[in-house]
């Protein structure tokens, strides 16, 4: 089932394990039986310290032992397309082998009020819920209460119909939607928090930095690479390195570079930052500034770090709509990735809002596998490249609406059935009857925790000079939370290093005082 590449490279992977594993497998009679159990099979056969065991229980799953005991992770239905990797990382985990949380969020999730268990509900060909799913396996290998089940949904409709879900990945504990749509560990800490409660955090000492960066993204990767490079002692305090731009598919304009994916790029950019002496702090979320010669960060959790100079670089988030309806339905017909959740809604009308790049470009994906789509856009015309309007304006089952305000999303209680909108040419509210909702109206500066330290404009965005520097002493931004023009990737690379050289320039005129050495 596997080809002889992705064997070999499976065979280097696991060449280094140390216990032993025992994969076991309940598929017989299942339609998919020899999906599962000849994916089993070749994973096992690359190493003498795995095992494949077929057994007679009812179920469509596989279960996880090491050394003879039960690991607290089950995967239900065949882990193939984006979720292989879940399989594959599930092992290496589990033998305390490859990236893990630092000790400060292993004392976070330690912390964490017991019994958990969650189910997890994803597709394979869905982009965001690999990160969802292996982050919440970790915290199950790291707790000593805590179960974690991964259902992919092909094989498991009748259960998707039964609990609504409308999107992935969600999240389930009990009958309580707990998550849905994309997350980082750190997110899903804070929300298992929320719900479980947490026990005393065991504290780590106050770390201290000559820089230290907010954001892991293009920008704050480049501006932790050039302090680094000047010789100042650097940390990067990011919920996940990369950013933004793991959620992007295809990079074609980060010139000498002809294509590159998302994820790819953040593993690039993670691997460049390992290089140099900086202390990366991940799946963190700072809550505090205190303001001061050395200003002090507290993060979630108890931590603190104190840092000469700040450079604030958190880019923006997607712009939600803000009408009635809209926040509840999220995860249950609200959506913000048609890659994602498109396949659910195959032969089902959904709507798009917005009627830009993103929007017209999501109308023309779902108008592929969707019975039909509902374009509808604020302002008089589409904002789009003319390619993609007239691609969209040739699509029979799109219909597009302008001069479209949504006013309110409309549920049965359960899920999404419509939207309703302004026709604001006319004055009159309108409903389109829909499964889903898209919503593609571009990003928000992720700017409001510092909108009590620096200034910001109208827009939300921080207020800079040329040189990066905010109106406080000792501080930056880069990237796309501020007010520099053109929000691309480039541009957010050429802000980190201009913001990293003003800092240096800073500390050599004097401006801000180093550590002692």
């Amino acid at each position: 089932m596997l080809d002889q590449a992705t064997l070999n490279q499976l065979k280097t992977v696991y060449a280094d394990l140390e216990s032993s594993y025992r994969l076991l497998v309940s598929a017989k009679g299942h339609a998919a039986e020899k999906e599962l159990v000849g994916m089993m099979h070749d994973v096992a056969s690359v190493s003498d310290k795995i095992e494949l065991v077929e057994q007679d229980a009812e179920g469509f799953e596989t279960r996880f032992e090491r050394n003879g005991e039960a690991l607290p992770i089950v995967i239900r239905g065949v882990p193939g397309g984006h979720e292989f990797t879940t399989l594959i990382l599930a092992i290496l985990n589990a033998d305390g082998k490859g990236k893990w949380p630092d000790d400060g969020i292993k004392n976070r999730i330690a912390a964490l009020k017991g019994p958990i268990k969650l189910v997890s509900y994803v597709s394979t060909g869905c982009v965001n819920c690999p990160d969802v799913v292996q982050a919440l396996n970790q915290m199950a290998l790291i707790h000593p209460d805590f179960q974690h089940e991964m259902v992919e949904g092909t094989h498991f409709q009748p259960e998707i119909s039964e609990r609504k879900i409308q999107g992935v990945p969600a999240v389930v504990a009990g009958d309580t939607l707990l998550h849905a749509g994309k997350a980082d560990l750190a997110e899903l800490l804070d929300k298992l928090e929320a719900h479980y409660g947490a026990g005393e955090i065991e504290t780590t000492e106050t770390k201290q930095y000559d820089v230290a960066i907010i954001g892991g993204g293009p920008a704050g990767a480049s501006a932790a690479i050039y302090t680094a490079r000047k010789g100042l002692k650097t940390a990067i305090i990011a919920e996940k390195i990369g950013g933004q731009v793991n959620e992007t598919k295809g990079i074609e304009n980060l010139i000498s570079i002809p294509y590159t994916e998302g994820p790819h790029l953040a593993n690039s950019l993670f691997e460049h930052i390992s290089e140099y002496p900086i202390d990366i702090l991940e799946h963190r979320r700072v809550e505090r500034i205190v303001d001061g010669d050395r200003k002090t960060l507290q993060m979630k959790g108890g931590e603190v770090v104190t840092t000469g100079a700040l450079v604030l670089a958190t880019g923006a988030k997607w712009r939600q709509l803000g009408i009635p309806g809209e926040k509840e339905n999220i995860g249950r017909g609200v959506a913000f990735c048609p890659h994602c959740d498109g396949p659910f809604y195959k032969d089902k009308p959904v709507v798009v809002v917005g009627g830009g790049n993103s929007g017209v470009e999501a109308a023309i994906d779902l108008a592929g596998i969707c019975s039909k789509v509902t374009l509808l856009e604020f302002a008089d015309q589409l904002k789009a490249d003319g390619v993609l309007v007239e691609k969209a304006q040739s699509l029979e089952n799109v219909t597009i609406h302008t001069n479209a305000a949504a006013a309110k999303v409309i549920d049965n209680g359960d899920k999404v059935t419509g939207i309703e909108f302004e026709n604001r040419a006319s004055g009159q509210l309108e409903t389109v009857v829909a499964d889903g909702i898209f919503v593609q109206i571009g990003l928000v500066p992720n700017s409001a925790p510092f909108a009590d330290l620096v200034e910001l404009n109208p827009m939300g965005e921080i207020v800079v000079d040329g040189h990066c520097r905010t109106n406080k002493t000792g501080v930056y931004a880069a990237g796309d939370l501020t007010t520099v023009p053109y929000k691309q990737i480039i541009i957010a690379m050429g802000e980190g290093a201009k913001a990293g050289l003003s800092a240096f320039e800073d500390f050599a005129r004097g401006n801000i005082q180093p550590l002692e050495k």
